[in-house]
């Protein structure tokens, strides 16, 4: 539960669907509710940035709950509340098992690969027992969350969510975050921005 808490919470920020909330009609299939996503998430959940993340190959259950916590507003969104409304529960699982059968591709951006070094030397102290394979889509480990690859722009909205009190940090993630500023500096973060925007470039990407 206190995982389902954190990657949940994790999942907020700028998620954002494109589609109008009238738009979808009875017995919509799968991909038809999926690509009411493409103007923010892109084509197959493949975003094409900056703001908004790519949400193909997402955990179906992560996909599910985040919907329905910014439907009911315990999510702190800026338009996924009002757009969410407009979905049930059954189009949310559709839409979750599209995502969930894509290929995920990450973002291609630009990094320091000294930031890179050192980035992947803390998400190993700090992150990488609840963000396993550092932090890239696990289905076999199921309940994840994609962290690598995903737009820097993004990740960095949803940490000023949670350093601004917009969304509660979990606890388990606070602790390992005043761990990580305490010992390392609050800069650090953009050491972990720069790890997980160079999973492209990294020589095991191809081979998930």
């Amino acid at each position: 539960m206190a995982m389902r808490k954190i990657k949940l919470a994790l999942m907020g920020g700028t998620l954002a669907l494109s589609a109008s909330t009238g738009a979808i009609a009875d017995g919509a299939s799968a991909k038809m509710l999926a690509d009411t996503c493409a103007g923010c998430h892109g084509t197959n959940g493949l975003s094409a940035g900056p703001a908004s993340p790519s949400i193909a190959a997402m955990d179906p259950v992560v996909f599910v709950d985040t919907m329905l916590a910014f439907q009911s507003g315990d999510m702190y969104s800026t338009i996924m509340g009002r757009i969410a409304k407009g979905y049930t529960e059954e189009e949310f699982e559709k839409m979750a098992e599209y995502f969930h059968q894509q290929e995920y591709k990450p973002a291609t951006q630009q990094y320091d690969q000294a930031m890179v070094d050192k980035g992947a030397k803390l998400h190993d102290e700090y992150c990488e027992k609840c963000h396993v394979e550092g932090g890239k889509p696990v289905p076999e480990e199921g309940d994840y969350y994609i962290l690598a690859g995903q737009w820097t722009p993004y990740l960095i909205n949803s940490m000023s969510d949670f350093q601004n009190d917009r969304r509660e940090l979990p606890k388990k993630m606070r602790k390992k975050l005043d761990a990580m500023f305490e010992a390392e500096g609050e800069d650090s973060i953009n050491a972990l921005y720069a790890f997980y925007a160079a999973y492209a470039d990294l020589p095991d990407a191809d081979e998930d």
